[in-house]
């Protein structure tokens, strides 16, 4: 299957055009803060959610406004969370008036999110005055625009975009994301809002979502904390032209690839520009009796405070990595583990059989000071595998959290 990477993000498919502007939430004006995706027709809709028993009210409503399947849009603000308030659902509901007031768009499909610090009111007035000029500025070269404006600690922009042939036909796949710190996703807890011109029903779309969130945005973590705001989305408009996907076979899969492959590629981002992180830490597991045995034990790996802080130290402490596989709460033979650290710098094993075996520090080292690592762990139990995917621990992940609100 050729999956192609390509330009545009969000509106890369067609019938979708995007917009991000500052309008008055942040003090800062440099930033801008407020993100609008439109589709030309309503679309099949699905979202995934975070399963933190604190979560925002812009989820509550999203939740009720596309219970039937369907959504023409998505609007989100950074900078304050709206949630932990008292108004906040009224809040969420006034976003999707906005939309609604400025756009031939119903109010009820609409996705609203919201992302920031918890607990402090979102001011409306701001989006309201905002949103005509936010919605006079769609275009089909806004995802840049809407990209930068959900960021909040996030040092690099996350947008992708994907070209599949599909019944014959070119679709696309875009996606635009936030996410750096209090990522610990079961889900989600960052943002991510996908487009796609693929015709598919609103079930074999959540389907289709909830099977690639397992194997990415599920497999994530930078420092263990499951957020309270934050969803996966997915609007399909159908304008590709292909049949409808509506049951399980060839085209449903090579969607299910496709939209995978642009939420790992997202996902390994996100990690890699996890809160004062300097490098992506990946841990894949192979050779495990069963895939969610196999998922456990790389998120174990991936979530350690100590393995985290060794690759920030580019220390080939191998006896932690087994001291995370050991309290996966998952069934394993310690005397079947070979543990290697990979990176572009070469690869060298440092464990067999659950022992330690001599390797050269100096060549671990080398290793180890790239920006992108892997921690290779092999059972010899069974055929599955997984990959996680996480970041180093550092001193500026306390500093960035130690004054996050102030």
């Amino acid at each position: 299957m050729d999956i192609k990477f390509i330009d545009g993000g969000v509106c890369a498919p067609q019938g979708f055009k995007a917009n991000g502007i500052h309008c008055g939430i942040r003090k800062n004006k440099d930033k801008k803060d407020i993100a609008l995706i439109v589709s030309e027709k309503i679309a099949s809709t699905a979202a995934v959610y975070t399963q933190n028993l604190v979560y925002g009210a812009p989820i509550t409503v999203t939740r009720n406004n596309i219970a039937d399947g369907k959504a023409q849009a998505m609007v989100c603000n950074s900078g304050i969370a709206n949630t932990c308030n008292a108004d906040g659902i009224e809040k969420a509901e006034a976003m999707c008036e906005c939309v609604a007031k400025n756009t031939q768009i119903k109010k009820e499909d609409v996705i609203v999110a919201s992302t920031g610090v918890i607990g402090q009111p979102l001011d409306i007035e701001p989006i309201e005055k905002g949103m005509p000029e936010l919605v006079k500025g769609l275009n089909v070269n806004g995802s840049d625009d809407a990209a930068n404006s959900i960021m909040t600690t996030d040092t690099q922009k996350k947008e992708f975009a994907v070209e599949v042939e599909i019944d014959g036909k070119k679709c696309k796949i875009g996606a635009i994301a936030k996410g750096s710190g209090m990522i610990h996703p079961n889900m989600a807890t960052m943002l991510c809002f996908i487009t796609t011109d693929v015709a598919i029903s609103s079930d074999m779309l959540k389907k289709a979502l909830t099977l690639t969130v397992a194997d990415s945005f599920n497999m994530l973590s930078v420092d263990g904390d499951t957020s309270t705001n934050d969803m996966v989305s997915i609007m399909a408009n159908g304008l590709a032209g292909n049949s409808e996907i509506n049951k399980e076979g060839k085209d449903f899969d090579l969607f299910v690839e496709a939209l995978k492959a642009i939420a790992i590629k997202t996902v390994r981002l996100m990690a890699k520009d996890g809160e004062g992180a300097t490098k992506l830490v990946e841990c894949s597991v192979e050779g495990a009796k069963d895939e969610q045995t196999a998922k456990v034990l790389a998120k174990s790996v991936i979530c350690s405070s100590l393995v985290k802080a060794a690759m920030f130290g580019s220390d080939a402490n191998w006896g932690r990595v087994l001291c995370a596989l050991g309290y996966a709460k998952v069934q394993l033979d310690v005397t079947k583990v070979d543990v290697a650290f990979v990176s572009k710098a070469g690869r060298i094993e440092v464990c067999k059989n659950g022992a330690g075996i001599e390797f050269s520090e100096d060549l671990a080292k080398k290793i180890l000071l790239e920006d992108e690592i892997l921690i290779d762990v092999k059972l010899q139990d069974g055929q599955a595998k997984a990959t996680a995917f996480g970041c180093d621990l550092t001193y500026d992940y306390v500093k960035i959290n130690g004054d996050y609100r102030t």
